[in-house]
């Protein structure tokens, strides 16, 4: 049997408990866990067994920083199990881009996913989607990404119903599509063991001067 793949940045986590909380942890932290919502992988450096996650509340303000052991978790959702779009609950411009830019993304064969509001609400099935959500993607891309296919996928989704927010995953890192499309000579590469500038994501050690 092989496996499972390792958890990684953006993948959704149930298991926390509230007991397992810091005591210091604000009022609607403890009451999303016990909810049984999930909390999402984030980017940090942390002992051995142990994830760092963030928390989600009900406005855009409310996200908190914890870790969680990872024998804790009883179950798990990646961003690439969120791309069906008939299977995605309500409507709204975030929901509707993803309709509109589904062929495209299975067209780049990569693998790709959907994060934040959208990939929460496609998870959860909890409706935090608005008028004004952006959709929030991730393309995993482990050889070089030519910064010229970049701009011509960024100019192609500029064109959908909302902002798309798309994050290259590189093997070090994620840097922005957006700016990875433009003309800087560096990047801002954000790794598990913080951010920096880079010419070449794809060469972490290229560092800014």
């Amino acid at each position: 049997m092989n496996a499972p793949a390792p958890v990684r940045p953006h993948d959704l986590l149930w298991g926390l408990s509230v007991a397992a909380l810091p005591a210091d942890a604000p009022a609607w932290v403890f009451d999303v866990i016990q909810q049984g919502h999930p909390v999402v992988v984030r980017r940090a450096q942390v002992a051995a067994g142990r994830i760092a996650v963030g928390v989600r509340g009900r406005v855009r303000e409310q996200r908190f920083a914890t870790q969680m052991l990872s024998a804790d978790i009883t179950r798990r959702v990646m961003p690439e199990q969120l791309t069906d779009v008939c299977a995605a609950p309500g409507d709204g411009p975030a929901l509707s881009a993803l309709r509109q830019i589904h062929g495209l993304m299975n067209a780049l064969q990569l693998p790709w996913g959907v994060t934040g509001g959208a990939g929460f609400q496609l998870a959860t099935g909890i409706p935090v989607l608005h008028q004004d959500s952006d959709l929030d993607l991730i393309l995993r891309a482990p050889e070089f990404f030519a910064r010229e296919r970049a701009a011509r996928l960024s100019d192609v989704l500029a064109a959908a119903d909302c902002r798309i927010d798309l994050q290259l995953q590189t093997p070090s890192g994620a840097v922005a599509l957006r700016e990875w499309a433009g003309s800087s000579r560096q990047v801002l590469l954000k790794a598990d063991d913080g951010a920096r500038l880079v010419s070449n994501p794809w060469l972490p050690e290229e560092r800014a001067a």
